[in-house]
């Protein structure tokens, strides 16, 4: 799945990395938690499908999933999936705990994306190529609030940031850097594209989630 914001520095008392998948389950509010998980990945699906359509760059995971779809026959939703699931084996060797969110990241975003592609047109005017690509980020950012504030574990690309970054001692502000970096390397190598709303993302999608992720995030409940 596409990559997730970082949490701001002031995150939930209790911190995922530090909850089991059953505690997860166990936390509390689950039916509000529940709608809100899935609510959040189709979203995140869908604002994806928003920032492809505009023409005007992806987000930087998608730039190496466009540029793998030159060379397979498969659809975009497809290969973020494939990617996705590669990327949850590289969390055995980290020694990460998948939660439930995790696994349903990596099998729904696709098929999301996949799925709003066949009804939302591509704008042929700049204009409308702009604000579907604004629109696009701000829901990506409400997306990634509900998703992360539901409290069911990180998304596969998220998990492997942070597993690396544990692994390594290394700041997970430069890890994260360095995997973006790399993945666009790649994926415009490939043939996968890169504009202005690449950058664009990249420098909004953190505070429009930060500023967004307090109202939705459910405090899971302590139950020794």
């Amino acid at each position: 799945m596409p990559s997730t914001p970082t949490p701001p520095a002031r995150p939930p008392r209790r911190e995922l990395a530090n909850v089991s998948a059953l505690q997860q389950l166990r936390g509390g509010r689950l039916p509000r938690r529940l709608l809100q998980l899935f609510a959040g990945l189709y979203l995140f699906g869908a604002s994806m499908a928003m920032i492809v359509n505009s023409g005007l760059g992806m987000i930087p995971w998608d730039v190496l999933h466009s540029g793998i779809l030159r060379h397979v026959p498969l659809t975009f939703g497809t290969v973020i999936t494939i990617v996705a699931l590669i990327i949850l084996l590289l969390w055995i060797p980290l020694k990460q705990q998948p939660g439930l969110g995790t696994v349903l990241n990596a099998l729904l975003v696709g098929p999301a994306l996949d799925l709003t592609l066949l009804f939302l047109p591509r704008p042929d005017a700049l204009g409308w190529n702009i604000a579907l690509l604004l629109a696009g980020i701000v829901l990506n950012g409400v997306a990634s609030a509900m998703y992360i504030g539901s409290q069911f574990g990180p998304g596969p690309r998220d998990g492997l940031m942070t597993g690396l970054s544990r692994v390594t001692g290394r700041s997970i502000r430069l890890v994260r850097t360095l995997i973006e970096v790399g993945v666009v390397a790649v994926g415009w190598l490939l043939g996968g594209v890169v504009g202005i709303g690449t950058v664009l993302y990249a420098v909004s999608i953190g505070p429009v989630t930060g500023a967004l992720l307090p109202p939705f995030t459910v405090e899971l409940r302590r139950r020794d």
